[in-house]
């Protein structure tokens, strides 16, 4: 069985949510990745070196510069007349491309895997990740999306993967790039990141939340989230939400300061290996996935914390 892999990518280096796909490939037989973009030479040979990748096929052309799910999911298609399965990331991205491809082969698509199981029955969340459920496809052409966390990384080295140019597919015309805001990161980035300190709304005010939040996570080396209200109230903006609706993390330390726990947030990070929380009402539903809680005023707590590091 072979399976055909997108490589999540900045244009210049290989996203570690795509070491986690690759894992999840690997469980379905043969490895290959596809390499879409613009100048995309040096993700293609760093791609190449990826631990148990077979073949790398690179179609480098200017209707992939930015990645327009679009252009790319008919590549894809083309492509899948010679692979079983295709595999994405559970990214903005990833999670663009698969639907498109889902659809133009006609056959449904699985999305967030968190177990590949075998060639046909995988297990994803349901219920904000309150229960499994284990999916069973007949379809000739599985179409994935897997969740990082679930999976281990594959090895970025130690691979000698051979690389194919492929034949470009035309524009499609359907959507164009407009332009990007993309914010400079100090900090480690969140999905990738070993710990994360999180502010939620009970923080009051935007400066505030920078105030008390960052000189934490900053004398802990760690990315800064934020829950659904935080982000809805303009405190950070909306990549810092985690949550079913945001990033889905498991660094080794979550911190969750002021925030409750609700549903939606808990789906987006209760796979975190050490959960400490901070928060002043003690029947907050955070405490019941936390392995460490602080019951007080965060104003009084949080400062004293960080001068105490």
């Amino acid at each position: 069985m072979k399976t055909l892999v997108w490589v999540e990518h900045d244009g210049q280096s290989v996203k570690d949510a795509t070491l986690s796909a690759v894992t999840a490939a690997a469980k379905l037989g043969e490895v290959h990745l596809l390499v879409a973009g613009q100048g995309v030479d040096d993700v293609a040979q760093a791609a190449a070196k990826i631990a148990g990748v077979g073949k790398v096929h690179v179609a480098d052309d200017a209707a992939y510069a930015h990645q327009l799910a679009e252009n790319v999911a008919p590549l894809v298609v083309e492509l899948m007349g010679h692979h079983d399965a295709f595999v994405a990331p559970a990214t903005t991205t990833g999670k663009a491309i698969a639907p498109r491809v889902a659809a133009l082969l006609d056959v449904m698509q699985i999305s967030d895997v968190l177990s590949v199981e075998g060639e046909d029955t995988f297990t994803r969340p349901i219920y904000a990740g309150n229960a499994i459920a284990t999916v069973q496809t007949r379809d000739a052409k599985k179409v994935l999306t897997v969740r990082g966390t679930a999976f281990e990384k594959a090895a970025a080295e130690g691979g000698s993967g051979t690389i194919e140019a492929v034949a470009a597919t035309d524009d499609t015309g359907l959507a164009t790039f407009e332009g990007a805001e993309i914010a400079a990161l100090t900090r480690p980035e969140l999905t990738s990141a070993r710990v994360i300190v999180s502010g939620g709304r009970a923080l009051g005010s935007g400066e505030k939340f920078h105030e008390l939040i960052e000189p934490l996570a900053d004398k802990l080396g760690a990315a800064v989230g934020a829950s659904r209200a935080a982000v809805d109230a303009g405190y950070v903006p909306n990549d810092y939400q985690v949550g079913q609706t945001g990033k889905i993390v498991a660094p080794e330390v979550y911190v969750a300061v002021g925030i409750s726990g609700a549903i939606q947030h808990l789906a987006g990070m209760k796979d975190s290996k050490v959960i400490v929380a901070i928060n002043k009402d003690e029947d907050a539903p955070i405490f019941q996935v936390a392995d460490v809680g602080l019951v007080g005023d965060l104003f009084k707590i949080v400062p004293e914390l960080t001068e105490k590091l």
